[in-house]
Formats: structure tokens, sequence, C-alpha cells
């Protein structure tokens, strides 16, 4: 899967769902639960017990699901997530060396930002996307409003703070994803094995997607 393809992806489905857990079989369970669901990405983060491991599993046995690597902190990780068979390379905070060498690899990177200036400086680095992070606690809905005044060019992900009740005004508000973490993944549903579950919220958070999306363009 080419870059662009998989920085399509992950516009076009909106949600970045990304897996904290505590187990390599854990992880694998969400990743596969809410890639039946009809998300076709999905973030293992490196503190996840065996996350290499996880990555390259899911990168051999689902090909076409764009299966990317989060909490990378340094240009080593990086570079062993990619060897792995990670199509994209997530971080809590601006990293200018695992942007580099994503660049360098030609492989998506989604760096997290706060400010705007350290959005600006994500996006002149090379990023695909930046995730905003986290946006709960600066302003949530309003602070992504904002930012998309004077940035209308960059691609934000609106992380932390992202529920069923603000899904639908993130994405309205000029998101072009939502990250979701254990909204989408309650401890209780992983811990039960409880697929249904995760498949109904996956497809409310994709219905809210799909609807802001649809208002929006209908009015900007």
């Amino acid at each position: 899967m080419k870059r662009h393809e998989v920085r399509a992806r992950i516009e076009e489905a909106g949600i970045l769902p990304s897996v904290r857990v505590t187990s390599r079989e854990m992880a694998r369970f969400a990743a596969e639960t809410v890639y039946s669901a009809g998300i076709p990405v999905v973030e293992i983060t490196l503190t996840t017990p065996g996350a290499l491991e996880v990555i390259d599993d899911l990168a051999k046995r689902y090909p076409d699901m764009a299966v990317g690597a989060g909490t990378v902190l340094d240009e080593e990780s990086a570079r062993l997530c990619i060897d792995a068979g990670a199509r994209f390379l997530t971080s809590p905070g601006f990293v200018p060396e695992v942007v580099a060498y994503a660049n360098e690899v030609n492989v998506v990177v989604l760096p997290g930002a706060l400010t705007p200036t350290e959005i600006i400086a994500a996006w002149k680095a090379g990023s695909d996307l930046v995730k905003i992070f986290p946006t709960g606690h600066i302003g949530g809905v309003q602070y992504v409003r904002a930012l998309k005044v004077p940035l209308p060019q960059i691609p934000l992900i609106a992380t932390g703070g992202v529920n069923q009740l603000t899904a639908f005004d993130f994405i309205q508000a000029g998101a072009t994803a939502i990250g979701l973490g254990g909204e989408l993944f309650p401890k209780e549903a992983l811990h039960f094995r409880q697929q249904d579950r995760i498949h109904e919220l996956a497809s409310r958070f994709l219905g809210l997607v799909r609807d802001a999306r649809a208002l929006r363009d209908t009015y900007y």
C-alpha cells in the first residue's frame, strides 16, 4: 500500500482508532474487530506489550488494512515499526527525527501538536496530517474551529476528548478525522471480547462522521 493510499484510507474513514491495551491478544482482537466493522485503519501504540509482533501479524494477514504504530518517540523505534510492516507512524508530540525518517522512507506520518507554532512546524517538516492532542483540555471543538481559520490547508486529527457527544461537532468544525481510544474500545468490551458492542460503537462513530461531513459540505 503506497503512501498516498494510506493517507487516503485515513482521510476517507475519518476515524483513527488507537489501540493501547495490556496484551498482544487483546490488541489483535481490538484491531480485527474495528476492521471487520468497516474501519480499515488502526494504530497499535508501542506501549502495548508485543506491539511490533502485533503490527507484523496484522500487516501480513490483512494487506488492505492500514496498520500503523503509535507513540513513536525516536528514529530507531520508527525504523523497527516500519520494518515490522507499519504503514504510518504517530506520536503524541512533534518529534522531528521521526517525521524526517518517515519522509526518508516515504511512509505516512502523523505527529501530535498543540499550539499553532507546533502545528505549523510539524506541517512544514513534511507531516501528512497533524494530530491535535489533547484537544479536549484546551477548548475542544472551538479550538479546532479557531485553528482552521488561519490554517485551512493543514489536515487536522482531533484527539483526546472525542466521544459520541462531540465527534459530530469536531468534524463539522473542520477536523479531517477524529482519534478514538477508550470511547471505541471500552475496557469491559475488550476484557469480555464483546465484538458486537465494539461494532455498534464503530457504526455510530462512522455515522457521525458521515453526517457531519454531509452537513459541512452543504453549508460551506
